[in-house]
């Protein structure tokens, strides 16, 4: 019954009520007000979230007053610069229901998402609309954030110069480990429509003399040189004909000496305990058919089927990991 309390806190992001309440508190009546529910809804809602140890209260009864935990004054809260509910939003909207037809997928190997009924594909569509790719770079940064700062301060980058991520998004892994490695200069590839999103925030950031936002379609261009080249959430989403042609790019732009990183919730070679990761490769299966999440085990296979000499995995934070390959 575990989608009970996914669904019900993904409800409570959708409904904005961890950014209504804000630094304050409320009665159950006046949060049903203010969030324009039935009142069918006051108190269990609120009080299931409570005991999900996603609200506190203030006393009992219709008078209590709820208000948000440190965690989700953090993490929850939109004005909060470390907010991680765009990644919720976009779970809600998105992948809670196409999870509903996990069991075809595992029959049939077809992605469930918009595709299934004609639609265009996630990338297909969120590329084609600026405010709607930059909500969703939002939410992977919001969750991406911690792993990225974790790189920048457990893998050696005293012996690089320069790094390329490719795919980078919204820039913030050129841009966190810019400022972590005053000596780097960085360079964010990625597709024109997110290159203008990367360019206003390595501005914001103050690190435009060293970090830059440079246009990339990957699978048709040879990536940038570069002494380390970074792929943070980027391998998993592809099938085995394409992670191998983006193994074999990276080993191609590095010089001797060189590394790839690539930051995923990389899999146990074992397979027993990552649950999230193998959950995240059954989300690539409801996603795109044949992309899959892999294992270190994997990730040395490939890497050396190139022509890389050595592999390494570094713990990052939660599950995820990067796996690094030493050219």
């Amino acid at each position: 019954m575990a989608f009970w309390p996914a669904k019900t806190l993904l409800s409570a992001v959708e409904l904005g009520l961890f950014t209504r309440l804000g630094g304050g508190a409320m009665t159950g009546a006046e949060l049903q007000d203010a969030l324009g529910l039935h009142r069918r809804a006051n108190p269990d809602f609120f009080d299931t979230l409570v005991a999900l140890r996603f609200l506190e209260r203030d006393g009992d009864g219709p008078e209590a007053r709820y208000r948000n935990s440190p965690e989700t004054t953090l993490f929850l809260d939109q004005s909060s610069p470390r907010y991680m509910g765009g990644f919720l939003e976009m779970a809600n909207a998105r992948l809670y229901p196409f999870w509903g037809d996990l069991t075809e997928a595992l029959r049939t190997g077809k992605p469930q998402n918009e595709t299934k009924h004609g639609g265009a594909s996630v990338f297909q569509e969120l590329y084609s609309k600026p405010e709607r790719l930059e909500q969703f770079m939002e939410a992977m940064a919001g969750i991406s954030a911690g792993n990225f700062q974790a790189l920048a301060a457990k893998f050696d980058f005293s012996r690089y110069q320069t790094l390329c991520d490719v795919g980078g998004a919204t820039g913030l892994l050129s841009i966190l480990v810019a400022k972590a490695h005053a000596h780097l200069r960085c360079i964010s590839a990625d597709l024109p429509a997110a290159t203008v999103i990367a360019t206003r925030k390595i501005a914001a950031a103050g690190v435009g003399d060293r970090v830059s936002a440079q246009p990339l379609d990957f699978f048709a261009d040879p990536l940038p040189n570069a002494d380390v080249v970074t792929m943070g959430m980027i391998l998993h989403d592809w099938n085995l004909e394409k992670k191998m042609h983006l193994v074999k790019a990276a080993y191609d732009a590095l010089p001797p000496g060189g590394a790839f990183v690539v930051v995923e919730n990389i899999i146990d070679d074992a397979r027993r305990q990552n649950a999230f990761g193998l959950m995240m490769s059954l989300n690539m299966l409801v996603e795109f058919g044949d992309a899959f999440d892999f294992t270190g085990a994997d990730f040395d296979s490939w890497c050396r089927a190139v022509g890389f000499r050595r592999t390494d995995v570094i713990h990052l934070a939660g599950p995820a990991s990067a796996g690094i390959a030493y050219k």
